[in-house]
């Protein structure tokens, strides 16, 4: 059993594995700048599309699979956003 809160309606919950690695790769990234940097948000982005995913499809009640949806929204667009610029 894992940490959530509230317990019959799970809002928020101890992080997975890939939420995990993409918080730790923000860290990276804001603390990085060239090659480093751009390899740490590359890890932020496929780990954040990981937990979107997994949150959409396997969440918990509505509101954990419509949180993975919008993450799964905010990583495209900001994935565009960058490979406009």
């Amino acid at each position: 059993m894992h940490w959530q809160w509230p317990a019959r309606f799970p809002l928020v919950q101890f992080p997975n594995p890939p939420l995990i690695v993409a918080l730790l790769a923000d860290l990276g990234a804001r603390a990085s700048s060239g090659a480093g940097h751009r390899w740490m948000l590359a890890l932020f982005y496929a780990s954040m599309s990981v937990w979107a995913y997994e949150e959409a499809r396997h969440g918990d009640n509505w509101f954990r699979r419509a949180l993975g949806i919008g993450f799964a929204a905010y990583i495209l667009v900001m994935l565009s956003r960058a490979l406009r610029s």
